[in-house]
């Protein structure tokens, strides 16, 4: 009872209010990032687009890098039981890249969709482009994903941690081009994502040694 009591009370509506504070501001960042992009975006500008008084802000973030970092790894965190299922579902190398591509270029469109709606110019690309300790535990699970694929699928990788990071830079590149074009077209996107890199894999497996 005394617990209940307690989340309730004073100390649970504080809790509440530094919640909402905190995503009012990641949501007002997502809009002023896709409307004039990242670089022209000050604080002051997240500010104005929420009702918060200036002061408020730096209660909870020191900077819009910190923002930004804040919007990557909430997507992160939301993307990687995405990329779990398509570990779990995947039978080949080439089913996993296809999938996985088109899992992220989905969430992509879905975490951009208000962007997209309203014209907005710069919209954020989020979740592949900060170091961060989600993103970390992204690459190493892609990593690991790609090698366990590739040893089912009896296929030498050259160096797994290169190949993750071409895998990421596509997916970023690509994303970038696809939220920019109309009508957006995960499935195109995915597909050529996919064979690039996999000619990328069969040409480095046609070197000699």
């Amino acid at each position: 009872m005394t617990s209940i009591a307690k989340v309730s009370g004073p100390d649970g509506k504080r809790a509440q209010t530094k919640a909402a504070n905190r995503q009012a501001i990641l949501a007002a960042a997502r809009q002023v990032f896709a409307r004039i992009g990242f670089d022209a975006t000050t604080v002051r500008d997240i500010i104005r687009e929420t009702d918060l008084a200036a002061g408020t802000f730096y209660n909870y973030f020191r900077s819009k890098e910190e923002v930004f970092e804040a919007i990557a790894n909430e997507s992160a965190r939301r993307f990687r039981p995405m990329l779990q299922m398509v570990r779990e579902k995947a039978q080949s190398f080439e089913e996993y890249i296809q999938a996985a591509y088109g899992a992220y270029f989905t969430f992509l469109q879905t975490e951009n969709e208000d962007a997209i709606s309203s014209g907005a110019p710069h919209m954020a690309l989020i979740g592949v482009r900060v170091d961060t300790p989600e993103m970390h535990a992204i690459f190493d699970e892609i990593r690991m994903d790609l090698e366990q694929v590739a040893q089912t699928a009896n296929i030498s990788l050259e160096d797994s941690e290169y190949l993750t990071a071409a895998a990421i830079g596509i997916a970023r590149e690509l994303g970038d081009h696809m939220l920019q074009r109309r009508p957006v077209d995960v499935e195109n996107a995915a597909r050529f994502a996919t064979t690039l890199l996999l000619d990328g894999v069969t040409g480095l497996a046609r070197q000699p040694n």
